[in-house]
């Protein structure tokens, strides 16, 4: 009874759609006539097409309401020289080369970009088979996967709602997973203790470090909040700095002694800004990130006092914390050296620390996993952290997953463990041996100087540029080490980043590259370089110039 009382309601309405129709119909009353009317909508509405619309609208278009002229102005200021210009360049002329184009190299290797993976890095299996199965659980099932991965992978599962990789976390993260990373920080401070309510995971360390800054930034003109960075620097905190229309503060790390931090340039550099701003964070990259180099235990402790002496919150950007190679060196943590400073500064100094995915030995960029540890934050400061952190619903769960895996890798008794650690130590003792090939080649060119890669995964050599290049580039309205890796990529199809994107001590001139690519690669890199810059030497310098 119910079915026939709609079936009687909708002829009731189609018959006035058809009354309605009428005028417009021919007299023959076509069906498809009236399929047609119904396609176009009641009388006096017309639907149009995208194209249809413009055309009716000529004459009258909308003015946009976002332009150059009302774009936020410090969005126009920042500057992110890793993905700058001559990557967009790099691009162009890949795209040339696929599409049949002549050019005078056949590949274009980006070595701009600490992108492991894609400078052809394998994933460390064992990473990997975990999160498979956290993506398709069917694959627990498969005797194709060992017992230690499945095991994670359960367990991760079950920290996440409806059991699914799919579903939000905490805004925090998992819990387990937060304090698995406390369990690794402990284990690697040897015993420092590690609260995981103090652990908040993120997008890949940027995430966090953004997230401490605009935490951070606060009053106007002279009350400033000032951010004292590393020159050269990672050019995310020149943007972060710049966006939040924060004060930044250059101090300049000693290129003549391995790029080491100087506490003297520290005090010269806090004491120039207090003219102008109010310092309030002292921002750390150890292993350093463009330069290479690994902080000594004594020049950490140093640092620490410097921060605790002129009430400075410290942020230590430690994602490189894997990769050192040089023999005379060790990575020491900030947190732990603060530790060891004892009470008074372990329980006062504000201390913010950050890992990832994506560097270290399993350079899972795309992952975007990583985590913070965030000390002595006062309580109610905290509460708002979590609600900033709250805004973004969570970091992806992937990445989490991802993160749980580097901070609880395999144990000796279980089945993984032998295959995991030789394919990590595999890529980073390529890498250590990547690193020093890298520094002797480019010792070897006249007019290049390369401290020596000590860590991380670039190296970041002084190029001398004859004054005639100089003048040419600022002719051209550039950086002279943008002219020169510009004409680097445009004659041996090489991409590397100007040193002037990270910063440096006026007159001198640097690029930065990745030791990633294959050892084979990578040596037909440094030739082509070398041969370049003895070419460029030749074509500006004079012949005094060049016995120099």
């Amino acid at each position: 009874m119910h079915r026939l009382h709609c079936l009687v309601n909708r002829s009731v309405v189609a018959g006035a759609l058809e009354q309605r129709a009428a005028p417009l119909m021919p007299k023959s009353g076509c069906h498809q006539d009236f399929v047609r009317f119904k396609s176009q909508g009641p009388v006096g509405l017309k639907r149009f097409s995208t194209a249809e619309a413009t055309v009716a609208a000529a004459g009258k278009m909308r003015e946009k309401t976002l332009t150059m002229e009302t774009l936020n102005p410090h969005v126009k200021a920042v500057e992110y020289a890793v993905r700058g210009p001559i990557v967009t360049k790099a691009g162009e002329i890949e795209r040339d080369l696929q599409e049949g184009g002549k050019q005078p190299f056949t590949e274009v290797i980006k070595a701009n970009i600490g992108d492991a993976h894609a400078m052809g890095q394998q994933p460390i299996t064992f990473l990997r088979q975990v999160v498979a199965l956290c993506t398709f659980p069917e694959l627990l099932d498969s005797p194709t996967f060992p017992e230690d991965a499945k095991k994670r992978a359960r367990r991760i599962l079950q920290g996440c709602g409806g059991t699914s990789l799919g579903s939000y976390t905490a805004s925090q993260g998992v819990d387990f997973i937060r304090q698995d990373v406390a369990s690794y920080i402990e284990q690697r401070d040897h015993g420092v203790p590690a609260d995981w309510e103090n652990v908040y995971l993120t997008t890949g360390a940027s995430d966090g470090i953004v997230s401490i800054l605009r935490m951070l930034v606060s009053g106007q003109g002279s009350s400033r909040t000032g951010v004292m960075i590393p020159i050269p620097q990672y050019p995310l905190y020149s943007a972060a700095i710049t966006e939040m229309e924060a004060v930044q503060v250059n101090y300049y790390l000693d290129e003549d002694n391995c790029w080491a931090l100087d506490i003297n340039e520290l005090h010269r550099a806090y004491q120039a800004a207090k003219q102008h701003c109010q310092p309030r964070v002292l921002c750390i990259i150890n292993p350093g990130n463009p330069t290479g180099q690994v902080q000594s235990r004594k020049c950490i402790e140093e640092v620490l006092h410097f921060a605790y002496e002129e009430n400075l919150f410290v942020m230590s950007d430690e994602v490189y914390q894997d990769n050192v190679y040089s023999p005379d060196c060790e990575f020491h943590s900030f947190k732990k050296v603060l530790y060891e400073m004892g009470p008074e500064y372990f329980n006062s100094v504000e201390l913010a620390s950050f890992h990832s995915t994506s560097k270290g030995y399993t350079g899972e960029c795309g992952f975007r996993g990583g985590y913070m540890e965030v000390l002595n934050l006062d309580p109610d400061v905290r509460a708002q952290l979590i609600k900033l952190r709250s805004v973004q619903l969570c970091p992806p769960v992937s990445g989490q997953a991802a993160m749980d895996v580097i901070v609880n890798s395999p144990h000796p008794e279980e089945p993984s463990y032998a295959r995991f650690h030789e394919e990590k130590n595999a890529v980073l003792g390529a890498l250590a041996e990547k690193a020093k090939m890298t520094e002797q080649i480019l010792n070897g060119v006249p007019g290049i100087r390369c401290n020596p890669v000590q860590g991380a995964m670039y190296a970041f050599p002084q190029i001398l540029l004859p004054p005639k290049a100089v003048e040419e580039a600022k002719a051209l309205g550039m950086h002279p080490d943008m002219l020169y890796c510009l004409r680097l990529l445009e004659e041996t199809g090489i991409c590397l980043v100007p040193g002037s994107g990270f910063g440096q001590r006026e007159g001198t001139f640097h690029f930065r590259m990745t030791i990633l690519p294959p050892k084979e690669k990578l040596k037909v890199l440094l030739d082509k370089v070398r041969d370049f810059h003895i070419k460029f030497l030749k074509e500006y310098a004079t012949l005094e110039e060049q016995l120099r």
